[in-house]
């Protein structure tokens, strides 16, 4: 039987932190492109996540990377990997 590693199965993403007000809470937003099917024409659709930042190390601003993790609270089940940039 094979040990699954953790991030074996979760969901990754990339994206702009627009809000650090909250405490061990971030909102990144996660833009990325479409193209509608019938006219090949491209559009943005953008959502935002609310990510547990423990250590408060993301600022208004930074690239970050998060991966899907238990639900941690209402709204959270996201939980912070690694800046990309500043």
């Amino acid at each position: 039987m094979e040990k699954k590693t953790a991030q074996q199965g979760k969901r990754t993403f990339e994206g702009t932190v627009v809000s650090a007000k909250m405490a061990k809470t971030v909102v990144v937003l996660v833009e990325r492109l479409k193209t509608n099917a019938k006219y090949k024409k491209q559009f943005r659709q953008s959502n935002k996540f609310k990510v547990h930042d423990e250590k408060g190390e993301c600022k208004v601003g930074d690239v970050v990377r998060f991966v899907e993790t238990r639900p941690l609270s209402k709204d959270k089940r996201w939980r912070f990997l690694a800046k990309v940039t500043k």
